[in-house]
């Protein structure tokens, strides 16, 4: 409508003009007008003046006050001996008030003295009840102009609404019907007013070309269409199918949608099909397929497809993020289960990420993939849900896995880490505790990175050991430096330096150079990540004992432990998962589970801490348990090292 803009803009700047121009000439009015009364006033009060006889200053002020409104008033003698002083409630300055000082006016007091009776006056006028009503009319004199090019603009409007609608709705009908039936139709064209003939003939040609081009498409689009869209070895829609859904259905929709998105990944398909044959491992495919068939079915609208050979995707539309942590639940057991009889190490991960109508597809598809990685890290066959991707942000903007590899290879070769520390504060003075140390990674411009995306990527990109061994010398470097060798401090490893030969080798070598910083260290590493080989890890945990520090196992009880895990192992401590912590005040069972781990942990010598300790019923619940430190918020929040 730049036609319906022009004239709006038109008419505002002629109505700005008017009001100007009226406000002008009622703010020029109003100076003579207060200058007439000051004149008017000043004459009579010189002539009161030459008159008075008595002497008598409250008599005068009783005649001035009667004949004049007056702000404030003094009367004194020549040598300005006060006589009589009198000054009313001044009032807040009125709207008028300001125009007429802005535009020029000067509202002082005004001296009169009669020397024969040896007399002076101050006094100064109230001039608002002369303002008042010229204030109201100035208020209308302002927004008449703008009411009256308001109703015009809307007139004018509402007239070319009429005309636009009465031909769109010709045309619309004419394409309407064309669209019902393209083979059949026969428009009528005499529909279209007579000014508008030349779109007339326009959308004849169209329309006849249209035809011819529909009558062939259609043919052949109906024979290929599910040969293009389906998958062969699970009869799933695939990539192309799911790419133009989401574009036709969430991305371009008009209405506002939103759900989850979730990926599935076959971790164990190219191993299989290299031991046991692709037979096998189409199968695998098919079963995992029907798994996550079945459990979708279960959703309404819900949508699957095979968007490459291991990776599944499912659309859930309007389900919450808790109803998705549900969904994730039901494939995770159902993936165990399946796992139990197929003899494999996993089955599959699942990434969720929640999406609103607008979301482009790469950047949900980037993040999605990312909560893969974060799920990788955790249990046997984990799901990761990413309810809100602002958390993700950078792997959500185009980071692939290149971008990710050159962030990840420019922290390590220039050092752009920052250690925090967030103190495990004892429950008691015999209790031994420490301050895990935490990092944040920074970009080439100093931005912080999100650190569970990096680590994941790391991990997925093979360079979570250099990133360990980077975070290990900063560590040791800034104790040394900082004189810091009277603190314990905890140092995060993943599963993956654990289980890696030549890190050991060179972490044994690099805690012996610094013994007496080593005596101060604790090592942390996940439950999951001690499982996944519990020989490797018994010689690791006793290098590490051998160097004089100590192991912490984090998010104990998320796996199926036994006494065999503390005998075998023989951890210094154990960090319950923060999933055991939270409401424990309120969850009998958590209580139940965690006094029976502290007891049977304090039996064999074992300290036991909490993290996502966030309020004092936790706190005060845990230590009741005989806890040995806690950590979270509440605690203490991470400050820098």
């Amino acid at each position: 409508m730049k036609i319906f803009k022009t004239l709006l803009l038109a008419q505002l700047l002629t109505a700005l003009i008017l009001a100007a121009i009226a406000l002008s000439a009622l703010v020029l009015y109003t100076q003579q007008l207060i200058d007439i009364r000051e004149r008017n006033a000043r004459n009579a009060i010189e002539q009161m003046l030459i008159h008075h006889l008595s002497g008598d200053a409250k008599v005068l002020s009783r005649q001035l006050d009667r004949s004049f409104d007056l702000q404030s008033l003094r009367i004194s003698q020549l040598d300005n001996t006060v006589l009589h002083e009198q000054n009313n409630a001044r009032k807040a300055t009125s709207i008028g008030m300001w125009a007429l000082q802005t535009a020029g006016s000067q509202f002082k007091p005004v001296n009169v003295s009669n020397e024969e009776h040896g007399i002076q006056l101050t006094y100064q006028l109230n001039h608002q009840q002369t303002l008042a009503p010229l204030q109201k009319l100035g208020f209308v004199l302002l927004l008449a102009p703008f009411v009256i090019g308001w109703l015009t603009v809307l007139m004018a409007k509402n007239s070319i609404k009429r005309s636009y609608r009465k031909t769109s709705q010709a045309v619309n009908q004419l394409i309407d019907s064309f669209i019902q039936d393209p083979e059949k139709v026969e428009p009528n064209w005499n529909k279209i007013p007579a000014e508008f003939s030349e779109i007339n003939i326009a959308l004849q040609k169209l329309a006849n070309y249209s035809k011819k081009q529909y009558s062939e498409m259609t043919s052949a689009a109906y024979q290929i269409a599910e040969e293009a869209y389906k998958d062969p070895v699970t009869d799933l829609p695939n990539r192309n199918r799911f790419v133009q859904y989401y574009e036709d259905h969430c991305k371009l929709s008009k209405d506002t949608d939103f759900g989850v998105f979730a990926i599935t990944r076959c971790t164990e398909l190219q191993s299989l099909n290299q031991t046991r044959g692709y037979q096998e491992g189409d199968q695998y495919i098919q079963d995992v397929a029907n798994i996550v068939r079945k459990v979708s079915d279960t959703y309404k609208d819900a949508r699957v497809f095979r968007l490459n050979s291991s990776d599944f995707g499912i659309l859930l539309p309007r389900i919450t993020p808790k109803e998705a942590e549900n969904f994730a639940l039901q494939l995770q057991s159902r993936f165990n289960e399946y796992q139990k009889n197929a003899e494999l190490d996993s089955i599959a991960y699942t990434g969720l990420v929640t999406y609103e109508s607008g979301k482009a597809l790469g950047e949900l598809l980037a993040v999605a993939d990312t909560s893969i990685s974060l799920a990788q890290t955790k249990q046997t066959n984990a799901w990761h849900l990413q309810k809100d991707s602002g958390g993700l942000e950078v792997a959500g903007s185009g980071y692939g896995n290149q971008n990710w590899r050159n962030v990840i290879e420019d922290v390590i070769n220039n050092n752009r880490i920052n250690l925090l520390t967030q103190l495990i504060q004892p429950s008691n003075r015999s209790a031994k505790a420490y301050s895990e140390i935490l990092v944040r990674f920074k970009t080439q411009e100093n931005q912080v990175l999100p650190t569970a995306s990096f680590l994941a990527m790391a991990e997925k990109l093979d360079k979570i050991i250099a990133v360990d061994r980077l975070i290990i010398e900063t560590a040791l470097t800034t104790i040394k430096n900082r004189n810091l060798q009277d603190q314990y401090f905890g140092l995060n490893l993943s599963p993956r330096c654990v289980h890696d030969d030549q890190f050991v080798i060179w972490l044994e070598r690099r805690l012996l150079k610094d013994a007496h910083i080593a005596s101060k260290l604790i090592f942390e590493v996940s439950e999951f990540g001690l499982q996944q080989n519990l020989k490797t890890s018994k010689r690791f945990i006793d290098m590490i004992h051998r160097a004089g520090a100590r192991i912490t196992v984090e998010k104990f009880g998320v796996g199926i432990t036994s006494f065999k895990f503390f005998r075998d192992l023989k951890p210094d401590f154990v960090k319950m998962d923060g999933s055991y912590t939270r409401r424990i005040d309120e969850d009998k069972n958590n209580q139940y589970f965690m006094r029976l781990m502290i007891d049977l942990a304090h039996r064999i010598g074992v300290g036991v801490f909490a993290e996502s300790v966030e309020t004092q019923e936790e706190k005060h619940m845990l230590e009741s348990l005989f806890i040995d430190g806690n950590q979270g918020y509440y605690v203490g929040k991470p400050t820098p090292m």
